[in-house]
């Protein structure tokens, strides 16, 4: 199972207003496993990056001019996501904006229910408590020191160790989930299989080793197992 852990920093609050995406960050993840792959993008808003979010943020306008403006980057955004479910925190805002700059530039809408609203988790599962990622990483002890200013990849990537202790911990199911028992289907994107190696690993049996165990099958005569494979 493919999940994408995703946030965006905004300019504002509502993209009816003329507030825009200025960073799409996201992680990709593997039957809960991250798989190493992760998408990271700042946007040119064409507009100017208001005090209150260049404070939140960090993203000034002179740091976004050279940047490419959504209609540039929306393929390789689409291409990262395909059709994987989406976490996010407040999955209604980033929805809301990814829609938005979709809708500006011809584009199909993301459905409502590929998003994952894991704010949506933590208020069921803790009721009456704070369920900012702030105070979930303080709840699950997860190192968030480095989150002094708002940013896409990063948050995205707390984001997931939050999900993952959400839903019951890192691998809740143990690996033994079908997709991992060979239901997949060769040449799709389900089929994903960790990379090999550029460069192999070195042996790391000795040649002291390898005697040793020839002596040990030898010993065992003709009718060894290891003889007859």
């Amino acid at each position: 199972m493919r999940e994408i852990v995703l946030d965006t920093e905004t300019t504002g609050f509502d993209p009816e207003s003329g507030d825009r995406i200025v960073e799409i960050g996201a992680v990709e993840l593997w039957n809960h496993v991250a798989t190493g792959r992760t998408y990271h993008q700042y946007i040119n808003p064409e507009r100017g990056m208001p005090q209150e979010a260049f404070a939140v943020h960090g993203l000034g306008d002179d740091f976004l001019r050279d940047k490419p403006v959504f209609a540039k980057i929306v393929d390789d955004f689409l291409a990262f996501v395909g059709d994987a479910k989406m976490v996010i925190h407040n999955a209604a805002f980033d929805m809301k904006f990814l829609n938005a700059e979709l809708r500006w530039v011809k584009r199909p809408a993301l459905p409502w229910d590929q998003a994952i609203d894991t704010l949506e988790i933590a208020r069921r599962r803790f009721p009456g408590s704070p369920a900012s990622l702030d105070a979930l990483c303080r709840r699950f002890n997860i190192d968030n020191s480095s989150r002094t200013l708002h940013g896409a990849l990063l948050d995205s990537e707390i984001l997931a160790e939050v999900y993952l202790e959400l839903i019951g911990g890192k691998q809740p199911d143990f690996g033994l989930s079908t997709a991992q028992s060979g239901a997949r289907s060769a040449g799709t994107e389900t089929d994903w299989r960790p990379k090999r190696r550029d460069t192999p690993l070195p042996p790391r049996i000795t040649d002291s080793e390898k005697a040793a165990h020839a002596a040990f099958v030898e010993k065992l005569g003709e009718d060894a197992l290891w003889r007859k494979l």
